[in-house]
């Protein structure tokens, strides 16, 4: 684990809020000069604090308005195996994230959708049909605010 001074936290907020920024712009928000300022990225690279570039997609700007939380209880756990269901839910593009949780349910998924009709196709054709699914629950989000972790 890498020791992170509060330069680190600012420059991962900085970088959080918007990782196209340019080095330069990023030291001046922070008091550093350029070199100094990559330096600091590269270490927190190499220590396994960033990782990778990702751009997020705006899901309903892509026409993806509906964001549906499910809760998934596999019903035969041990006919189907973890691995198998991953894989397989994994492979449904609207299924955004898959985790594997504690509590009530074995799996949450986030899944967009066009509507909530395009949501009832993807969840009776292509969820339920996966091996093994059981009990389902769907949340549908109504609002969202994104925060940048602990940081």
């Amino acid at each position: 684990m890498i020791a992170l001074d509060d330069l680190d936290r600012a420059l991962l907020r900085a970088l959080v809020a918007d990782a196209a920024r340019p080095a330069a712009a990023l030291g001046r928000e922070l008091g550093l000069s350029q070199p100094a300022t990559w330096r600091r990225i590269k270490r927190l690279r190499e220590a396994g604090v960033l990782a990778g570039r990702r751009l997020e997609l705006d899901a309903d700007a892509v026409g993806f308005g509906v964001t549906v939380f499910l809760g998934i209880k596999l019903a035969t756990k041990g006919r189907v195996s973890l691995e198998d269901f991953e894989r397989a839910v994994s492979a449904i593009p609207e299924v955004q994230t898959v985790a594997h949780v504690l509590g009530l349910y074995d799996y949450r998924l986030r899944v967009v959708a066009r509507d909530l009709a395009d949501f009832e196709r993807v969840l009776r054709r292509r969820i339920m049909a996966l091996p093994g699914v059981g009990d389902v629950e769907a949340n549908v989000l109504l609002s969202e605010e994104r925060r940048p972790g602990p940081i």
